[in-house]
């Protein structure tokens, strides 16, 4: 009986190839099975992440999203939409893994940190062997690009989402010390009136890109256009110290 293969769920980091670990730089240069989500008709992060750092002969496997912004999140279909492409995904690396080949699956950041691979892992788990590396997330690249710590002391961080209804942001964001909000791009107006709600708008921070080429980071108060999705909104804590 043949050996079934191994899937990596590789973490890449905030963007820079010099900020992945030993060990994901050595499974992605020695990888000849390569598995990357993307928007169709876009190269995807993941990938342009690791542009140039592939093997010569490396199989890529992109796994395209069949939808992004186009469908509602409360609406069903979206669900059942996403649950029959994971599906597929999980049945095109078994595919592979079962031929004795392993395959990395690239993954922005953090795999265990709202990431894609998630889905992927809660489906493969049990089937055949998974192992997670992990990665600097693109919160901590963010915070870093500040040059400022992002919690002192007894600081309680929060991590939220822009999606979240505009109340329930307001009250995040009102009660704790440290913030990060992700995924905001065009939720942008409604996270900066819930940050105004919340009394917090000086000491918010818009930063863009982090760890990337074009990385950019604004005091809130100064960004009046629509962001891009790769930005993470910061307000830092100012707990105790000695």
């Amino acid at each position: 009986m043949s050996k079934t293969g191994t899937i990596y769920g590789v973490g890449l980091g905030p963007g820079a190839q010099d900020l992945l670990s030993v060990r994901a730089d050595r499974l992605v240069r020695g990888g000849r099975h390569i598995a990357y989500f993307r928007k169709a008709g876009r190269p995807g992060q993941a990938r342009r992440i690791v542009e140039g750092m592939l093997h010569a002969d490396v199989v890529e496997l992109a796994m395209e999203y069949p939808v992004t912004t186009e469908i509602a999140l409360t609406d069903p279909r979206y669900n059942e939409c996403l649950s029959a492409f994971y599906a597929e995904c999980t049945q095109r690396l078994l595919a592979v893994a079962e031929t004795g080949a392993d395959v990395v699956v690239l993954c922005e950041g953090d795999p265990f940190f709202y990431g894609s691979f998630m889905h992927l892992h809660s489906r493969l788990a049990g089937s055949v062997p998974v192992e997670v590396v992990p990665g600097i997330t693109g919160m901590a690249g963010a915070w870093n690009a500040t040059q400022v710590p992002i919690t002192w002391g007894d600081d309680v961080l929060t991590v939220a989402m822009a999606t979240l209804p505009e109340a329930e942001l307001v009250r995040r964001i009102r009660d704790t010390d440290a913030l990060v909000v992700m995924k905001i791009g065009r939720h942008l107006p409604k996270l900066r009136r819930a940050v105004e709600a919340a009394g917090r708008a000086e000491a918010a921070w818009l930063v863009e890109h982090a760890a990337m080429p074009g990385q950019r980071v604004t005091r809130l108060a100064e960004v009046d256009t629509v962001t891009p999705y790769f930005s993470i909104l910061l307000i830092h804590g100012q707990g105790r110290r000695p």
